[in-house]
């Protein structure tokens, strides 16, 4: 036999059930075969491997190399040596689990007993977790505890996975403190070095009997069934402390030696270190991450069971190495997931406005967990005259270039609609400007303007899909709008189509993450898209829409397990409308007697609806706003009255400089109107237009202001 390859048999709980986890205890303790009892080859040496003739009881084994013949067998080996039993199949000996072979009664427990008070002076009570006692063992432990370790990707996971793979395996207990707050990368920590326990972990009192559980079990000590509410959660390590000294020497340690036993009270609490069993039962390992410790393991072992020996510190530190590494990544991850979770949320509309006459709802759903920034925008501008732009985009591809590029594509579309720009020249302005911004910049886009007062709405497209119509009856309609090129082609024209807006109705806009992916095309999305709102209008009934926040999930709903393969950024409008009978529309020449009209026609409106509570503040606003207006415009000035939840009032002109209020002095005759506006106005603004600018203000229809 070649004495440089050894081979080492399969312990108990990687042949019992085909892939078990190793570290799993009850992989270790359930399905073994049952040993045959009185056989004369029961218990086989512990050392035994594969071509030795195993010895039967009374036979003493083979004489190993440089030995004396009649010396005793050698019962001082590495503590995870476990007996074992023969099986039916003897050219293949197997171990068992003590826990498991040497039950009460049996030939297996007696030799299995013997062998441990002669090997240590004590015995192990029957159903309690052996520990592995070969070098192998050990090596097979360590390597599926890392797997478990590894498996695990935020910092909870990775925690848990340590405490399930060494319990009860390796030991009966653990507790983990990681530093507060963790460091992230090369960060340099501030302020003190504070420890939180951050979990405990231990055999419970009461285990299922199933299997091959002894149920005579031992009661658990009181120390470790104390260990959930053991010492403070919170400790702070003082600079030259013994805690302090057994963590900068990064390896673990018996708790027994003077320093570490040292440190227990500062770990734990004030008489925590009682707790601890005493002897070689319990290990302190500091976790060092890749540049500095962060944490601190504490493995314990019940009094009555086998104490650790020193090559258990060597499992202890590739346990703790190996989580260390893994707390590291997984803050690391996490830093990294919450920075694009900021950027994506910065991007998109934090909340949605209120513009009078429509009412607005919106999703977004990232391509992935993994993959959580993406290109899909969607945004709700209100423009003067009580206008809203409703824009939905998609940046090709989902990553933090693409959350970039949108960024300022959703930023230039700002830009441009405040400039009341029609929707064809806002998409040819984000055509240059994809332009600008780098070769290979497409995207797709679709602006649309609605107008509540005269229910109509404008809209052009850059390639992308084409907006669903619900109607108030439940037909749902894709609208017809010409496709357009994406933006980045460049040099190419767009085109603006006007449809009407009925009341009632509803307007879908959303990106091909919706409707298009590795199952389906994109048109047969589309269509399914539609049936689904049709299916859905039809559950409120032909006079009622369906509420659109319920809408929108029912949409979402549509999308089968296979079908995110993008980003879905989608926009639902609900067009109320504003009536004719509440609009009020005139046009006043830039004269003196401007402002006198202009309240007289303001007081009639209020009269006709009722609120004439409101004539005074609208009257002096109104005269304030048309005054500064006929000032210095050179066309007819345009005066008009909206009612709605609130009362709105719209002064045009000509004159594309804006008002800006200024605190007038004692001395000044005037600009002291845009202070009155400001002070009894319920909100108020200016936007400029192509053709000049529109000053509005508003008042809540439930006070009298005065």
């Amino acid at each position: 036999m070649d004495s440089t390859r050894v081979t080492e048999h399969p312990t108990s709980f990687e042949r019992r059930q085909p892939g078990a986890d190793p570290a799993d205890p009850r992989g270790a303790l359930l399905h073994t075969p049952t040993p045959v009892p009185h056989s004369p080859a029961a218990a086989l040496p512990a050392q035994a491997r594969t071509g030795e003739t195993p010895s039967t009881p009374g036979t003493a084994p083979p004489c190993a190399k440089g030995k004396d013949p009649a010396s005793p067998p050698d019962t001082t080996g590495p503590e995870h040596s476990q007996p074992a039993a023969v099986e039916p199949d003897t050219h293949r000996p197997r171990p068992v689990p003590e826990a498991i072979a040497a039950q009460p009664g049996t030939e297996p427990e007696k030799a299995a007993t013997a062998g441990q008070e002669r090997r240590k002076g004590q015995g192990v009570a029957p159903g309690q977790p052996t520990p592995m006692r070969r070098d192998g063992d050990r090596l097979r432990f360590v390597g599926a505890a890392t797997r478990r370790i590894a498996r695990g990707i935020d910092l909870d996971e990775i925690v848990m996975g340590l405490c399930r793979a060494t319990v009860p395996t390796f030991s009966d207990a653990i507790l983990v403190y990681l530093r507060d707050p963790l460091p992230v990368g090369d960060e340099r920590p501030m302020g003190p070095l504070l420890l939180r326990l951050r979990r405990t972990d231990r055999i419970p009192a009461e285990r299922d009997t199933e299997g091959g559980f002894s149920p005579a079990l031992q009661p658990e000590p009181a120390e470790l069934s104390q260990l959930d509410t053991l010492g403070a959660e919170l400790c702070e390590v003082r600079p030259g402390s013994a805690l302090a000294e057994v963590l900068r020497g990064v390896r673990p340690v018996f708790t027994d030696a003077p320093a570490a036993h040292a440190a227990l009270p500062e770990l734990l609490g004030e008489g925590g270190e009682l707790a601890v069993p005493g002897g070689q039962r319990s290990i302190l390992a500091p976790l060092r991450g890749r540049r500095r410790v962060i944490g601190a393991a504490l493995f314990l072992r019940r009094p009555e069971r086998i104490p650790f020996e020193p090559d258990d510190l060597l499992v202890a530190a590739q346990l703790a190495t190996h989580s260390a590494l893994g707390i590291d990544k997984a803050v690391l991850y996490g830093r990294e997931a919450y920075i694009a979770d900021e950027l994506q949320r910065t991007m998109l509309p934090e909340t949605l406005p209120r513009p009078t006459g429509v009412r607005l709802a919106s999703r977004y759903l990232p391509a992935a967990e993994t993959a959580r920034v993406g290109g899909d925008w969607y945004d709700a501008i209100p423009l003067p005259g009580s206008r809203v732009a409703l824009v939905v985009g998609d940046v090709m591809g989902h990553s933090m270039t693409s959350a970039a590029i949108m960024g300022q594509l959703r930023t230039t579309a700002q830009t441009l609609a405040g400039l009341d720009l029609p929707p064809q020249e806002v998409l040819h302005h984000l055509d240059e400007q994809a332009q600008r911004l780098g070769t290979d910049r497409m995207a797709t886009c679709l602006y649309a303007v609605y107008d509540p007062v005269s229910h109509r709405i404008t809209i052009a497209n850059a390639g992308h899909p084409p907006p669903v119509l619900l109607h108030l009856g439940g037909r749902a309609e894709v609208l017809r709008v010409p496709p357009g090129a994406p933006i980045g082609v460049g040099g190419v024209d767009f085109e603006a189509v006007e449809l009407d807006a009925p009341a009632g109705a509803t307007l879908l806009l959303y990106t091909d993450g919706l409707v298009e992916s590795r199952l389906r095309d994109v048109w047969t999305g589309i269509e399914q898209l539609r049936e689904k709102l049709a299916a859905t209008a039809q559950l409120t009934g032909p006079d009622h829409p369906p509420p659109l926040e319920a809408l929108c999930d029912e949409v979402l709903d549509m999308l089968g397990p296979g079908d995110r393969d993008d980003d879905i950024a989608l926009l639902a409008a609900r067009f109320d409308g504003i009536a004719p009978s509440d609009v009020a529309y005139w046009f006043l020449e830039p004269e003196d007697a401007a402002p006198g009209r202009a309240r007289r026609l303001a007081r009639r409106a209020l009269s006709r609806w009722g609120l004439e509570e409101l004539s005074d503040s609208v009257e002096l606003l109104v005269s304030e706003v048309v005054t500064n207006a006929v000032r210095y415009a050179t066309r007819p000035v345009t005066l008009r009255l909206l009612r709605t939840d609130v009362l709105r009032c719209e002064v045009g002109d000509d004159v594309p400089q804006l008002p800006r209020l200024r605190q007038a002095r004692a001395t000044d005759e005037g600009g002291r109107g845009l202070y009155l506006v400001n002070r009894l106005a319920r909100r108020w603004g200016a936007t400029r237009l192509s053709t000049g600018k529109v000053v509005w203000f508003e008042l809540s229809k439930s006070s009298v202001q005065g």
